[in-house]
């Protein structure tokens, strides 16, 4: 970090925003903690090479989002540390803040990856995406660079104690974060504990469609979410999770014996399980959520309409 200080920030904002499991800001605070302390001229050098980092490494990703569109982001999510909420809280980040869910989600875990592509996806121009991208990198740069100038002399201190503790310093930090990835699984453990219930099948939802009494078919995904992919199951209802979980929903049926299923685009169904609960809260005990969702009925060659 003394020898090559501008580097290593590069990098290391580079890494964080291209989805690596690199604790950035942490190394931000420290770098600027060690320039307070050996060369004050470099924080201003930092600072250029933290905003350069995340305009390069979020610009990949906001591209790949405007080229490969929702495909990419099933595959993003897919491959995220914390899946099922993934789609749910880049959704709501980008629907409830435009084009400052890119500065919101610098500081908020598990979406400061999601927000760039997403943005791409839903066709956010370039001028624009740039603009909000400096001024979030300049932001969150400048927080955590400043953290350190601020703490500069308690940073030395941890820095004095961890080269003396040598070895049993390294095993710290292995056990804790050890303890965040135990604590990362359990939830999504848990959440697939609450989310466990019986699924209606592609071919069992098609025949039920071609039957006399065809079920109520219900996308409970966002708006950000069908806007990325319009695609929707013929008949279906768009009515968003967080409407039939806050009962906001005027509900276009009212007999609660009538089978109705659920779909959405996320990871093992999550939000589509989710409202089901919602629904059999209400009364509606047949309300069962889609395996696979709109991406298996897809696959499976069935027949999709646009919103």
């Amino acid at each position: 970090m003394v020898d090559h200080a501008i580097a290593v920030v590069f990098l290391v904002s580079f890494a964080a925003r291209v989805g690596l499991p690199v604790p950035a800001a942490p190394v931000l605070v420290v770098a600027g903690g060690l320039a307070a302390v050996a060369e004050p001229a470099l924080l201003a050098t930092m600072v250029l090479a933290a905003v350069l980092a995340n305009v390069l490494g979020d610009g990949v990703w906001f591209y790949t989002g405007r080229t490969y569109g929702y495909r990419f982001m099933r595959l993003l999510c897919k491959i995220s540390i914390s899946p099922d909420s993934c789609v749910r809280r880049s959704e709501t980040l980008i629907g409830r803040w435009g084009g400052m869910s890119l500065v919101a989600a610098k500081f908020v875990p598990g979406v400061s990856v999601v927000a760039p592509p997403m943005a791409g996806a839903l066709g956010m121009s370039t001028p624009r995406f740039l603009a909000f991208e400096t001024a979030a990198a300049l932001l969150w740069a400048g927080v955590f660079l400043g953290l350190g100038w601020l703490f500069r002399e308690q940073i030395q201190a941890v820095l004095d104690a961890l080269a003396n503790a040598g070895s049993v310093a390294t095993a710290a930090l292995v056990i804790v974060l050890a303890a965040m990835l135990a604590l990362r699984w359990w939830r999504r453990r848990a959440m697939l504990r609450i989310t466990s219930m019986p699924r209606a099948t592609i071919d069992e939802l098609f025949a039920l469609m071609e039957g006399e009494a065809p079920p109520i078919v219900v996308d409970v995904r966002g708006e950000a979410g069908i806007q990325v992919d319009p695609r929707r199951i013929p008949g279906a209802l768009p009515i968003p999770l967080k409407a039939l979980q806050q009962r906001r929903a005027d509900l276009p049926f009212e007999d609660r014996g009538r089978e109705i299923i659920l779909y959405c685009s996320c990871p093992n169904e999550v939000s589509a399980a989710l409202a089901a609960q919602a629904l059999m809260a209400r009364g509606f005990v047949r309300a069962r959520p889609l395996a696979g969702g709109l991406e298996a009925w897809v696959e499976a060659g069935r027949p999709t309409t646009q919103h």
